[in-house]
């Protein structure tokens, strides 16, 4: 399987190849590596072999040299040891020419692959690829050339400098398709000469019954030479070949590099069934903001497919059966055209490189789009319906935008869609066990304080008089006059959504996980901010503006909490809330914090701790002696925070400060 560049739009084929010639040589390369370490360690190990025998033989000599009080009779001991150590000697020379032999024609061989080959591959792959990114920077600098104020001067220069990009890009692509191509006869070379050099040192070092071995060798390694030779003639000629077809490339003018080069007088074939080539696909980023990417556009069949750079097969984009399909206007963007559903919802909007181009698009698709594939004759179908395609290049009007943006019911649509972003349900972000486990799949998400069942109910159970709006009759607080810890700290809220369990924190960190992916899925950005004050017995969410109350939770209903492991100002708490059935329900609460997460975690902890000991006053009294105390007796967590100007502790200053 050969490589082969072809300069027609339609080169689906050589890009595909090109992905699985890729692949092929980055499986190789990995192999290569795994073989040289084998091989390596069989050198090692034949190198060891050496410096063992050498060590042996020595050893062996100084059995003389010892003086054994028991000595006698050690002389034919010592005389066969001798002999043993000329046997050891000889055979480390043997072991030693064998260890050269495996250093130079196995290990060697398979380095040189490596650094040559390999190495000259991946090089050419990075100048292919950087050439590729200036092609594509130039075109997108082509591509934004205004319509309406054109500037020949600017046209001129841009035109010359996507053809020197293309021109480069092509040398490139030659020289790194020729080693590609070459790497098929190398590699099948190089993993076969180290193993040549292995047998013959094997066979050179196995002097006794080497003839008989060699002699059944001899053929096989002769024909495998031959083999190697007959690659060498092959890779060559194939060689040759590229050099006369990279000539051929250079000679080529100039003019075919540079886009839109005949728009004056196209020539335009509007019978095409079947087409190929870059478009630039528009992407909506927002209500009004939109980007265009550079993608390979092709059909099959009654299809548009898209594939992406370094992708081995295409994807489906838009079933173009019954589509239509005509030019726009498009943001100051030439060459454009819009596909349309057969329901008449709009679809993607595309954009040519040239009127040719984005004509040939256009009578192609509406083409496909009349079934015409399927016909025994297509071509001639297309003939007769070429006058028909011609309507499909009438541009859009402006009294046409005007009546489809005045239409009721996308307007009625958009204001739907607006009404729902408050009760947007994400869809199962994860479907992992352990993710199904901690929270139900598709849980809605409340992005906005809503009074808590369980508050209202002991609002409305005890003495103090409340109104509908959530004011306290006293906005002082009573219940916290009375509490040992203080502290308040500025917070945003993100979400709440029920959850499965409170026995672990992973729940909090999923429903954080789930809470900021609803959000940048559905581009919400709205939050609410609020002054959390913890204290001993309770968690308050207060509007900072009027100090109302939003939210209370008893701290005893706190199952969990913790804050996030990477981003420490992310913090979330879980709420176990009875129901009117008798059961319990629990909710998890998402901040964010001005401050360090671990210090709201740590104040929560600390009023846990006092509702614990308040049963105990020695335990109680010791825990209180590690919080500061301020002038009117109060215990508050102050963080370091400098003094009012009365000279007081700033009440409530400490989160704040630090935000």
């Amino acid at each position: 399987m050969m490589l082969l560049y072809r300069m027609e739009t339609d080169f689906k084929k050589t890009r595909s190849l090109l992905s699985v010639f890729e692949e092929d040589a980055g499986t190789l390369t990995d192999y290569t590596n795994q073989l040289l370490q084998a091989m390596q360690r069989v050198y090692g190990a034949q190198n060891e072999m050496c410096l063992a025998t050498q060590q042996l033989s020595k050893q062996l000599l100084a059995y003389e040299k010892q003086n054994f009080a028991l000595g006698k009779g050690d002389e034919e001991v010592i005389s066969t040891l001798h002999y043993f150590s000329k046997v050891v000697d000889e055979l480390n020379v043997l072991h030693t020419e064998l260890a050269k032999q495996l250093a130079d024609t196995m290990v060697l061989p398979i380095i040189q692959f490596r650094e040559k080959d390999l190495t000259e591959v991946s090089t050419l792959k990075d100048l292919f690829g950087l050439a590729s990114n200036e092609h594509d920077l130039s075109m997108a600098k082509y591509s934004r050339l205004p319509k309406k104020k054109e500037n020949e001067k600017v046209k001129t220069e841009v035109g010359k400098e996507v053809a020197a990009a293309r021109r480069k890009q092509h040398l490139s692509s030659l020289q790194y398709y020729c080693a590609l191509n070459a790497l098929q006869y190398r590699k099948r070379m190089a993993m076969m000469e180290p193993m040549i050099g292995f047998a013959h040192g094997q066979i050179n070092f196995f002097k006794k019954g080497a003839e008989m071995f060699s002699k059944h060798m001899d053929s096989f390694l002769s024909s495998v030479a031959d083999m190697v030779q007959s690659i060498q003639v092959e890779l060559e000629a194939e060689a040759e070949k590229m050099r006369v077809s990279q000539q051929e490339f250079l000679s080529v003018d100039e003019s075919v590099y540079t886009p839109d080069s005949d728009v004056a007088a196209p020539q335009i074939n509007r019978n095409l069934i079947q087409k190929a080539g870059y478009l630039n696909l528009r992407n909506k980023t927002g209500l009004v903001t939109t980007t265009w990417e550079r993608l390979y556009f092709f059909t099959q069949g009654g299809n548009l497919m898209c594939q992406p750079r370094g992708a081995v097969a295409g994807g489906l984009i838009q079933d173009l059966d019954n589509c239509s399909v005509m030019a726009v206007d498009c943001e100051d963007r030439r060459y454009c055209f819009q596909i349309t559903t057969p329901n008449g919802k709009s679809g993607i909007i595309l954009q040519a490189e040239s009127r040719k181009e984005n004509e040939e698009w256009i009578c192609a698709i509406n083409n496909i789009s009349r079934q015409i594939y399927l016909t025994d004759n297509p071509e001639a179908v297309a003939i007769k319906l070429n006058q028909t395609a011609l309507q499909a290049v009438t541009p859009i009007t402006s009294f046409g935008k005007k009546q489809e943006s005045s239409c009721p019911s996308q307007n009625l649509k958009n204001s739907e869609m607006e009404n729902e972003n408050d009760k947007i349900v994400p869809k199962a972000t994860a479907s992992l066990p352990e993710a199904e486990e901690l929270i139900a799949p598709g849980t809605p998400i409340q992005f906005d304080i809503v009074l808590p069942a369980t508050e209202f109910l002991d609002q409305n159970r005890g003495s103090r008089r409340t109104n509908p709006f959530g004011e306290t009759e006293d906005e002082s607080f009573p219940e916290a006059e009375d509490s040992l810890l203080q502290q308040m700290f500025i917070v945003r809220f993100l979400g709440s959504m029920a959850v499965k369990t409170d026995s672990t924190t992973e729940v909090i960190y999923e429903a954080m996980r789930q809470v900021l992916a609803a959000r940048a899925i559905h581009n919400i950005f709205r939050m609410t901010e609020s002054h959390l004050m913890v204290t001993s017995q309770s968690l308050r969410l207060i509007d900072p503006q009027t100090q109302v109350s939003r939210a209370n939770f008893e701290l005893t209903s706190v199952t969990q909490f913790a804050a996030h492991q990477e981003n420490k100002r992310l913090v979330g708490f879980v709420i176990r809330i009875p129901e009117s059935t008798g059961e319990e329900s629990l909710s998890t609460y998402i901040f964010e914090s001005n401050s360090e997460g671990e210090k709201i975690c740590y104040a929560i902890n600390l009023g846990k701790e006092i509702i614990e000991v308040q049963k105990d006053p020695e335990a109680l009294a010791q825990l209180m002696l590690s919080i500061p105390l301020t002038n009117d007796g109060k215990y508050v967590l102050l963080n370091d925070q400098p003094d009012d100007n009365d000279g007081n502790p700033s009440e409530h200053r400490g989160a704040e400060s630090e935000a």
